[in-house]
């Protein structure tokens, strides 16, 4: 059986550091991959680079010189994330054979504008790879999200591969659901099903809560701390109606979205029309919003695919009243547990599948999912730096 040590790197949507995973991964002779988690830890942005990040992602404000010296300096950050976890392992970085970073999104637009003669689609993730690969001294991977969109994908969600490849059951559908900036879902069929693996963004995850708490306690918080702000207020259900109206959560599978869509313009707008509800019952009411768009969309699956258990994973399962909006949005029936339960660390889980994508990517193997990002083919994403 062979085994590699590799780091997986990660900075999601909602900012607030870079999550890093060493792992080591190992397949027998069949190809049959397990992935086993090392340590785990997340190097914390400061508050000026998390605004320095934000700028970016806001058209009106970034300037080419910003994104490109911080596509530099997020390099610097990734390379400094990858040392410690290793450090913390008690390994040195001699020892680890592959670093695989997901990079910072500042931009995604999966819909085809007309450029010239061509339908183009875009993403931009920084955090330059070569940065990484010299100061660590270990070849890295990265930029993933490109080449599913060369075959007329996405270029996003990446998870479902790994979903699909670790999590399916033989006799029951699962759903695995990542709460992060966007919440998304990977619906997985039982083994014996001939359903495709389904997968999407379905709107807001942390996002909307994340900035409605920051203007409720004037900056003291950055996130609703097991949804406490939440629980203390009421849902404001004409105005939630309002909101669910939105034309993306009628949108069919596969779709991806961002901070394009759900991000500051959009929560400011959402905070400054309801200045007569108190900032209580606006973040119980931005708490329902992700709760009740994530169950609708969980369940128009359960019994087609013969869905029994619901996982999740990101930040949003630490937000205990967000979990249990979610919880009774769904029917009893179903189970709503944390990706714990299946040997991954909640928080952890996106790092990992990183690690993974990476590994599969210098084995020269397909690392997309078509059925979930609407690729016409799989192909292996990721650009190589070498060390």
């Amino acid at each position: 059986m062979s085994q590699k040590v590799v780091v997986g790197l990660m900075s999601g949507t909602s900012l607030d550091g870079i999550d890093a995973a060493l792992v080591t991964i190992s397949e027998d002779e069949h190809q049959k991959i397990q992935v086993k988690l090392i340590h785990f830890s997340t190097l914390t942005y400061p508050e000026t680079m998390r605004a320095r990040i934000l700028a970016l992602c806001d058209p009106s404000k970034a300037r080419l010189e910003d994104i490109s010296i911080t596509n530099m300096l997020l390099g610097e950050l990734f390379a400094e994330a990858a040392k410690k976890v290793v450090a913390q392992a008690g390994l040195e970085m001699k020892d680890v054979d592959l670093i695989s970073s997901h990079g910072q999104t500042i931009f995604h637009q999966p819909e085809g504008k007309k450029v010239e003669d061509y339908t183009i689609t875009s993403t931009l993730q920084i955090g330059d790879i070569a940065v990484i690969a010299e100061r660590t001294g270990v070849m890295t991977v990265g930029d993933f999200r490109t080449r599913d969109m060369a075959v007329g994908g996405q270029g996003a969600p990446l998870v479902p591969y790994a979903d699909d490849l670790l999590f399916r059951a033989d006799s029951n559908g699962r759903i695995l659901a990542n709460i992060g900036g966007i919440a998304n879902v990977t619906v997985l069929p039982p083994t014996e099903s001939h359903e495709q693996v389904l997968a999407f963004d379905t709107g807001p995850g942390n996002m909307l809560i994340d900035a409605f708490t920051m203007w409720a306690t004037n900056g003291k918080q950055t996130y609703d701390k097991n949804g406490e702000i939440a629980a203390a207020g009421n849902v404001d259900e004409q105005w939630l109606e309002e909101l669910l109206d939105h034309d993306y959560y009628r949108l069919p599978a596969p779709k991806s979205t961002g901070r394009e869509l759900f991000g500051f313009d959009y929560a400011k707008e959402l905070w400054n029309a309801k200045a007569d509800l108190g900032p209580e019952d606006k973040i119980a009411t931005i708490t329902e919003l992700t709760a009740r768009t994530i169950a609708e969309e969980c369940k128009r699956f359960i019994d087609s695919y013969k869905i029994q258990e619901i996982f999740i994973s990101g930040g949003g399962w630490y937000n205990q009243t967000l979990r249990k909006r979610l919880q009774a949005n769904l029917p009893p029936s179903i189970k709503l547990g944390s990706t714990d339960e299946l040997g991954i660390q909640a928080d952890a889980k996106e790092a990992i599948v990183f690690a993974l994508l990476g590994y599969q990517c210098i084995n020269k193997r397909p690392n997309n999912l078509p059925s979930a990002t609407g690729a016409s083919a799989p192909v292996i994403m990721g650009k190589i730096a070498l060390a």
